[in-house]
């Protein structure tokens, strides 16, 4: 690993296209619509005695023109994430859109007629099919909810205008947003992340502050908001219930994800039993703090006075060395997104909020979004996102069917490399104020990622209810402050205007039913670090197994190839033993 000095920097693109003017762009184009004209010209082949030989053939045929299209989509996307107001970006994703749409309706004769095979011809290809086996299982399994052709094609082209147009709409509203906030005595204009930065200030008055402006800027545009979310729930509920016939909302993230509806029962069960864990975690909290009792304003407040700050290069060097501590491989793979120049860190006006990582194909290095402004919460996002990168670069052996893992899984990686760090910085920390906070933004983690996580999960099974039952915005408010007020119970004092939180919340937009993959992801962590630290390096192939396997396995058959049972009770709260540990560390501080 070699040493090199990191600054802030946009991504560069140009492993992509130039530009959106790159003649390269409306010739990948041409070319895409060549590719799918050959796919479509083999149609006729597809019966049920196809030679394997000539099956593969039409598989690698849609692999070459999915990784052009990835490409494509990718350099509109990413510009998109960089400036959502630049309307260039926005042309060329609605360009990418429609174009998808076309191309998948041309092509969907072939996942139909796979869903449709016997069971015998089936499993005679499935055999033959190589890397590209669970990609082909995982279609058959949406073999009871899918329709007819005309009916599936109908479904693509509506959604161009219709929920996609939806999801661009809400993002491109609410990262205009500034936000004014008097910080020591100026009032200053700022983005959605620059104030998030505040919450966890050791002021108390500017903590509140900055959630009441940020739910000020939201509430206004609540009506409008939660407007776009009831049409998006509705849409949901219309297509895969009432058209499809999945049980429930739920069921169909559930299904793409491959995991049984009672195993992610079990987990929002299990998780919503151990609430007291952070409740007791929050008591601790106020009285480190000084105060009688928390309000919401409050829960990732700092324990001590310090506001120890990272420098961009040493936030860099810190997450590189945890790496390289666990395997040198995992610190040049996260290196290399750095070398590449495929990191924006920077924050600007109209950039994406928050952070991401987006891999577009196992021969392209993945590209990671952050708005990094030096706290140590930065430089822990900074470990996960690179975490996500790496588990992408680990399986790039892999078709882009079969690289990437399902959500959960998909949040192996990049929890293990935040754990990872705070490690690090715990040893290397001699202040023990700021080892005090290091402990405390712990769980500070574990509260955002599991149990806030569930909660919204909670929510939002009730609120596509609610919506089908004509709910307003209004109701849905209700219930959201009333979710939060189970979520915290006694232990935390929940102001009115948190009732907007949730239209605050891009997943939940996006990718209905996303959250619930955050806690899955945290407490199979929990149970992997702890294996890690007990069985040290005979630990490392199994871990390396679950990353290296991208998604060419079923998620519970992966997982039990390592010895873990998530279909149980028992596991899941093995996590929250795991944690409830970590409480009674903080209280014998």
């Amino acid at each position: 690993m070699t040493e090199k000095t990191y600054t802030q920097s946009p991504w560069s693109l140009k492993e992509l296209f130039d530009s959106f003017d790159d003649p390269k762009m409306n010739e990948a184009y041409v070319e895409l619509e060549k590719l799918v004209s050959q796919f479509e010209a083999h149609r006729e082949c597809l019966k049920p005695d196809i030679e394997a030989d000539t099956f593969l053939a039409l598989i690698k045929m849609q692999e070459d023109f999915t990784t052009l299209a990835y490409r494509v989509y990718g350099f509109a996307s990413l510009s998109f994430a960089a400036n959502t107001q630049d309307q260039k970006a926005q042309i060329a994703m609605a360009r990418f859109q429609q174009f998808a749409a076309e191309m998948g309706n041309r092509t969907l004769f072939f996942s139909l007629w796979w869903k449709a095979l016997d069971e015998e011809n089936a499993n005679r290809l499935l055999d033959a099919s190589g890397d590209y086996r669970y990609w082909l299982v995982q279609m058959r399994n949406f073999k009871p909810y899918t329709l007819s052709e005309a009916e599936e094609k109908i479904i693509n082209i509506k959604n161009i205008t219709g929920t996609n147009a939806l999801e661009m709409l809400y993002e491109s509203i609410t990262n205009r947003y500034t936000f004014k906030l008097e910080v020591d005595g100026e009032e200053k204009e700022l983005t959605r992340g620059e104030l998030m930065s505040h919450v966890r200030s050791a002021d108390p008055d500017l903590r509140a502050r900055a959630y009441q402006e940020l739910y000020r800027v939201y509430g206004e545009d609540a009506p409008i908001l939660g407007q776009i979310y009831q049409n998006i729930a509705r849409d949901w509920k219309n297509e895969n219930v009432s058209l499809r016939n999945f049980a429930s909302p739920i069921t169909v993230r559930n299904t793409i994800n491959d995991l049984p509806d009672d195993v992610i029962d079990t987990l929002m069960d299990v998780s919503r039993k151990n609430i007291g864990i952070f409740h007791r975690f929050f008591r601790l909290k106020a009285q480190k703090i000084g105060m009688e009792k928390l309000r919401r304003y409050d829960i990732y407040a700092p324990v001590s006075e310090s506001d120890k700050r990272f420098e961009f290069n040493e936030a860099a060097a810190l997450t590189f060395e945890s790496f390289n501590r666990f395997d040198p491989k995992f610190a040049e793979l996260a290196q290399k997104v750095f070398d590449q120049e495929h990191v924006d860190s920077e924050v600007r006006k109209g950039k994406m909020g928050g952070a991401f990582c987006s891999t577009l194909g196992p021969e392209l290095t993945p590209w990671v979004l952050l708005n990094y402004q030096g706290k140590a919460g930065d430089v822990s996002t900074m470990a996960h996102e690179l975490g996500h990168a790496i588990h992408s670069l680990m399986a790039d052996e892999h078709s882009i069917f079969t690289q990437h893992a399902c959500l959960p899984l998909a949040e192996t990686a990049s929890t293990f490399g935040e754990m990872m760090l705070t490690d690090l910085l715990l040893e290397r920390e001699t202040d023990e104020g700021v080892r005090q906070d290091l402990l405390f933004a712990q769980l500070d983690d574990a509260f955002a990622t599991i149990i806030r996580q569930i909660y919204f999960a909670i929510f939002e099974k009730e609120a596509h209810e609610m919506i089908i039952n004509d709910a307003s915005v209004d109701d849905l408010c209700d219930a959201y402050l009333a979710n939060l007020k189970e979520e915290f119970g006694d232990a935390v004092e929940v102001s009115d205007e948190f009732k907007y939180e949730w239209v605050s919340i891009p997943h939940i937009y996006a990718t209905p039913f996303y959250v619930y993959a955050y806690a899955f992801g945290q407490l199979l962590v929990f149970a992997l670090y702890k294996r890690y630290q007990e069985e040290g390096e005979s630990f490392k192939p199994k871990f390396m197994r679950i990353l290296s396997a991208g998604g060419s396995v079923a998620p519970v058959e992966l997982l039990k190839e390592v010895g873990i049972d998530v279909t149980t009770a028992e596991f899941w709260q093995g996590g929250f033993d795991v944690i409830s540990g970590l409480v009674d560390k903080l209280e014998a501080l």
